[in-house]
């Protein structure tokens, strides 16, 4: 993690108001689901949304208010085994694939658990004996909370879809069509060594580090996200029949799991699950819950690629930000254009194998496990999505999910080499 040098005491990021809204925020999400929708696990990868409030609940408990506050005693001890996610040096932890076996603690009783700990840390940071240290975990621990946030959404989502009355995680939320996107058009790459990762302004995490050299070659990279009414044409070619487009996984994995078509896609290729329940698919908009596989075939299909996570940032780099919907309650990819801005539509899939960046440093002690133990076997996601907090669209926040991964907001964009 790192933050900006400011005096803590001017840190917004320290303050009690900040604190409550994020904590505020993530309550807000769940508002329209029932005690039963929360306790439910579909896949390992997806959690209860029960379980998303506790443990970064417990994140707090366990880093800042353990170690910050003299005295603290833990709500339920036991809570350490049943909500801590991978922290290996934190402690034991009960296995993933399982959280959905928890009846027990109840809904109630985890939002007690999350009332206690918000009293005790708002008095702590209230005390004005915050620490450059307590400041700093604190702030990661709100910017920990926000990415769960986007991790209960796109969770919830999975787990509803698979029920057969297909209800809607929220409500409130309105939905118009994207307008009509023109030809797929390519802007020329800049090539040459360009600057990459976080400036060292504000917030980032700790894989957004350090600022590095990266040598791009000529290319050029589409100016817009690849849409529903393109990825209907992939399928119709027989696209997902063709092994020579395929990657020998991909190929294996397609097969194997009898894919042919998007996550929430019905077999019709006409309507589509949303946090909205179903709707028509709207071919104007972004292509989402793909795997690299499939926008990896999607893309050798066009006579394209896709773009490495360095050509993505530098094309992004100075892009103003397009303001994502979660605040907003629009939790779909409906950009105009097909997608015309590189953030906050879907996350866009890379080239690029996750790793760390020359010099990268992982945080001291059990925070170090946050992000680099996950360096290997995962690709490069760009961009953020319309369910990523606004305040980490950036053109250097980078994140991860293994090749066959769908349940998140995954789409693609285009890029080529560049010939003289």
């Amino acid at each position: 993690m790192a933050i900006s040098a400011e005096n803590l005491d001017e840190s917004p990021e320290t303050s009690v108001d900040v604190y409550r809204r994020t904590r505020k925020n993530t309550l807000r999400l769940i508002r329209d689901l029932l005690p039963e929708d929360t306790v439910i696990q579909t896949i390992p990868d997806v959690s209860p949304t029960k379980w998303h409030l506790a443990h970064v609940t417990w994140f707090f408990e366990c880093f800042v208010l353990g170690v910050h506050q003299p005295g603290y005693r833990p709500y339920d001890a036991r809570f350490y085994y049943l909500f801590n996610s991978y922290y290996n040096s934190a402690g034991k932890m009960h296995p993933r694939p399982r959280r959905g076996e928890l009846s027990r603690p109840t809904l109630d009783q985890v939002l007690d658990y999350r009332q206690h700990v918000d009293a005790a840390m708002c008095a702590l940071l209230a005390s004005g004996d915050v620490s450059h240290e307590l400041g700093e975990v604190t702030t990661l621990g709100l910017h920990h909370e926000q990415q769960h946030q986007e991790l209960l959404l796109t969770d919830i989502k999975h787990v509803l879809s698979r029920n057969p009355l297909q209800p809607a995680a929220v409500h409130s939320s309105t939905r118009s069509p994207g307008s009509a996107p023109g030809s797929y058009t390519f802007s020329p790459g800049e090539p040459g060594i360009v600057r990459i990762g976080a400036s060292g302004e504000g917030f980032c995490f700790d894989n957004e580090t350090p600022r590095h050299d990266a040598l791009l070659h000529p290319h050029e990279i589409g100016d817009r996200l690849v849409t529903n009414g393109e990825f209907r044409a992939f399928i119709a070619s027989g696209a997902y029949q063709d092994a020579q487009l395929w990657l020998s996984d991909g190929w294996s994995t397609i097969n194997e799991r009898g894919w042919n078509r998007p996550l929430y896609w019905d077999e019709a290729l006409e309507t589509e699950f949303t946090l909205n329940g179903p709707v028509a698919i709207d071919e104007h908009a972004p292509v989402c819950h793909i795997s690299y596989y499939e926008a990896d075939a999607f893309a050798r299909w066009s006579g394209c690629r896709l773009p490495t996570e360095f050509e993505w940032e530098h094309a992004a780099a100075g892009q103003s930000v397009h303001g994502n919907l979660l605040n907003s309650d629009n939790w779909h990819p409906i950009a105009a254009n097909g997608g015309s801005q590189l953030f906050g539509d879907v996350w866009e899939w890379t080239s690029s194998a996750y790793a760390p960046y020359p010099g990268f440093c992982p945080l001291d002690g059990s925070l170090g496990e946050y992000n680099g133990k996950f360096m290997c076997n995962q690709m490069t996601v760009r961009g953020g999505s319309c369910v990523t907090a606004d305040d980490h669209i950036r053109a250097s926040y980078r994140s991860f999910f293994y090749p066959d991964a769908r349940w998140q907001f995954l789409g693609l964009r285009l890029a080529k080499d560049a010939h003289d």
